[in-house]
Order: structure tokens, then sequence, then C-alpha cells
């Protein structure tokens, strides 16, 4: 892909969030302090892009981890498939997670921090031994927050919102978030729930699951203690 095609696309999602009704302002608050970094990637059904995907990943958390500043973010934006439903949208998004997770597991184990079960309460999704709550964005999603032109994979460092919950911005912020929301979308997310409640696997597509939804991911890491890489 070109350059100034690569640049349009991220300029597109970095406006975005700029836009003045957009709920999150976490990521707002990202973006005002230029700590969202970008990749754009190719199909998202497809597998050439997850090893350069999880180098930007590996090169993210070791900035993440040097920084003293709060709110960081990576996005991987894919050019296609566009305009595909929730339930095609669900499907890659688990497959590109699972490919990444599989991959990571020959260089590190788990975040010890958190569960390696998609079922606990207390699951996240690790890469580099670094947990990342995950926000799926595409074109089709049921939640207008979500609704952008390419399909995209947003990684949020774990420990942010942990250091979050020890200060009473956390609970200011939730508010402000749901109530945002609300206006924009006309509703609360459904799937939203606190972290330590439910798993987080039921918010990262911003898909609506049934009670009869399984989630597919197979985590394939080695526990801590084996762990051999530096």
């Amino acid at each position: 892909m070109r350059e100034i095609e690569t640049k349009t696309i991220i300029t597109e999602y970095l406006d975005y969030l700029k836009a003045k009704d957009f709920p999150c302002i976490g990521a707002k608050a990202t973006l005002s302090k230029q700590q969202i970094k970008c990749m754009v990637a190719d199909n998202m059904a497809c597998s050439k892009d997850d090893v350069t995907i999880l180098k930007f990943l590996y090169a993210f958390t070791d900035d993440y981890r040097r920084s003293k500043n709060f709110y960081h973010s990576a996005a991987i934006i894919f050019t296609a498939p566009e305009f595909i439903s929730e339930e095609v949208f669900d499907e890659l998004m688990w497959q590109r997670l699972q490919a990444l997770g599989d991959l990571d597991a020959k260089n590190y184990s788990y975040d010890k921090r958190v569960d390696v079960d998609p079922w606990s309460p207390k699951f996240s999704f690790s890469i580099k031994e670094e947990a990342f709550y995950i926000i799926g964005l595409h074109a089709n999603s049921s939640r207008q927050a979500r609704q952008f032109r390419y399909p995209v994979l947003v990684f949020n460092p774990h420990a942010q919102f942990e250091q979050l919950r020890k200060t009473a911005r956390y609970e200011m912020m939730k508010k402000v978030i749901r109530k945002r929301d609300t206006k924009y979308s006309g509703s609360v997310n459904p799937m939203l729930e606190d972290f330590g409640k439910f798993s987080e696997v039921y918010q990262y597509s911003g898909r609506q699951y049934d009670d009869t939804w399984q989630c597919p991911l197979k985590i394939n890491h080695a526990t801590t203690e084996n762990n051999s890489t530096p």
C-alpha cells in the first residue's frame, strides 16, 4: 500500500475520534496527548499481516511501558472487507486474535495479572505479557459509537483501567461516557459490564450475544513460570 493511502486512512480514523459527539472521552484524551499509534493492514480475513501486526504491538507495548504518561492505545485498521455484517466482523476478529495469540505464545507467556480463561471475569487478552482490552469497530456495528468505514481493532493496555479504578476519575469518566453514548447511540451498550463481574470478551466486538454464544478463543500460552523469554 502506498504511504499516501496509509496516511489518509489514519487521518480518517483520527478525525472520527475527533468528532464532537463521539462519546468516548478516554479516546479523546489519548488523541489529545498524541498517544494513539496506528497501523494500516490489508484484508482482515487474511493472515499475511499477522507477524507485522504483532511486531507493531510489541513496539507499542515497549513504548507504553517506558512512558510516564497516561492514556495509550494502538489501532489496527484493516482496508478490507468493508461493510461486513456484525457476524462476519465478529468471526474475523476472533480469527485475528487467535492468530496473534498463537504467534505471541511462541515468544512470551501470559500476563500473570489476568486470567487466561476467556470465560473468567478477570480475563484480558495478552500480548508480550501485557494485558489488553480490545475494542472492535466496523461500518455495520449496531453500536453507532463503533461505526467506522474500515474494520478496526483497538488495543488498550488493561493496566490503565486498573490505575483509573484506584482514583475517583474512573467512576466519573464511566458515567460521562455512558451518558454521552446514550445520547449518541440511543442506549448504553447492553454488553458493557465492569471488569470483574463478567468476562470482557462479551465487549470486544460490539455485537450483542445471546445465551448460546461460545467464545471461540483458545489460549495456548505457557505459564509465566515456564517462560524462558528474556
